[in-house]
């Protein structure tokens, strides 16, 4: 895979910046902006090498048109105070707007362009519609850099097709994510741990199927875990419950027994009488949740075996909270997986944070993204790299 390093002097030269800028906002206010922090470093390399950049990212889902609600404008006022210089910001993408912006752009400048996905041809299944965009965006620069892991999973045109018209390369943010991605899966350490959470079990299949066959342990804990309690013959309740997987779960636990592989379930669970943080809740079996109760959260029970499980885990990979972290009183179990990883980073694991909702979890927890080895930015696309899958925004930086 190309890095920075293949390309030539940058001096002078306009250079294309596919960042994940894709950060919760709340009205105008960003509620979390690890996304943004996390693409500093490549923009600062290429601004002292004298580049003059040009970012572009999506953020939210605006259906191809513009909507307010999803404008980088508040993205890039924040990268400005990271970065402690002036950051331009172009109300347009492409067009005569954004070319007159980047042509005022100096040595050393940067500039951030509007939502690419307010232009329909961003995201389009029609290969030449998205190939005309994309060659309006290449129009733009000399040199195109891929910095968004959360989006090298899509063949959309600013991830995959301006690559292929410009000179490109990996910046720092992909090509690090790829090295601990590779970790993970090519030579892990052991014992190697892997904790899968979150709501659905059909967004996990893949990874499942996969790291039964490298993993050591997998636990299992979040809304999908009602759906290998249920595999068990369990009763769950209203808990969430994907009944068209309980078959192919049902296989993974036999496959998994077939190949010495632990799955670690909970054997007790926190159960609300509804989805809300004043509901009423109690600690009951997880072989016999009552029918008029939603799981909420894995129990202490639960809590204190996962976290035994981990003691020893020389690798870990997390990917999805335990419970409805949102809420207070059902965060527990997903602050317990977290302090393990943070002591186990801190006896010098390899302990990996999945991106998304898992990220997100930490942060709100108030936990540091340094007490772990690495936080991805790429929740979808490291699961699809766990899952042995192509990935077209890596394959095309091949060439």
């Amino acid at each position: 895979m190309r890095t920075l390093d293949s390309l030539p002097d940058l001096r002078g030269q306009r250079v294309l910046v596919r960042s994940d800028l894709n950060v919760p906002l709340d009205g105008e206010r960003i509620t979390d902006d690890g996304r943004v922090r996390a693409s500093v470093p490549t923009i600062e390399r290429l601004l002292g090498a004298g580049a003059r950049v040009v970012v572009c990212a999506h953020l939210g889902r605006p259906q191809g048109a513009p909507d307010a609600r999803y404008s980088l404008r508040p993205v890039a006022h924040r990268l400005g105070e990271l970065l402690e210089r002036p950051v331009g910001f172009c109300p347009e993408t492409v067009g005569p707007q954004a070319a007159q912006a980047v042509d005022a752009l100096g040595d050393g400048e940067v500039l951030v362009l509007e939502n690419l996905r307010f232009n329909a041809g961003e995201t389009a299944k029609d290969e030449q519609q998205r190939a005309d965009f994309a060659q309006h965006l290449a129009s733009l620069a000399d040199a195109f850099v891929s910095d968004g892991f959360g989006v090298v999973h899509r063949k959309q045109a600013s991830v995959y097709d301006v690559a292929a018209l410009l000179p490109h390369a990996a910046g720092g943010l992909v090509a690090a994510e790829v090295a601990v991605m590779r970790q993970l899966t090519e030579d892990p350490a052991r014992p190697y741990a892997v904790v899968l959470g979150g709501a659905k079990v059909s967004d996990k299949l893949g990874v499942i199927d996969n790291l039964i066959a490298l993993a050591d342990r997998l636990l299992i804990g979040g809304g999908m875990v009602f759906t290998f309690l249920k595999a068990q013959g369990y009763e769950v309740g209203r808990s969430l419950l994907e009944q068209d997987q309980v078959e192919t779960v049902r296989g993974y636990l036999e496959k998994a027994q077939r190949s010495g592989v632990e799955i670690i379930l909970p054997t007790d669970i926190v159960a609300a009488t509804r989805f809300a943080a004043d509901a009423d809740h109690d600690v009951v079996s997880a072989q016999d949740i009552p029918s008029d109760r939603i799981g909420v959260d894995i129990g202490p029970e639960s809590s204190h075996a996962f976290a035994a499980s981990l003691g020893d885990a020389q690798t870990v990979f997390w990917n999805g909270p335990m419970g409805a972290f949102e809420m207070a009183p059902f965060a527990h179990g997903t602050d317990v997986i977290a302090r393990v990883l943070r002591e186990r980073t801190a006896e010098g694991a390899l302990t990996v944070v999945g991106g998304g909702d898992s990220a997100a979890a930490v942060r709100q927890l108030g936990y540091a993204d340094t007490d772990f080895a690495h936080i991805s930015t790429g929740g979808g696309a490291s699961l699809e790299f766990l899952e042995g899958k192509t990935l077209p925004g890596l394959d095309v930086l091949e060439d």
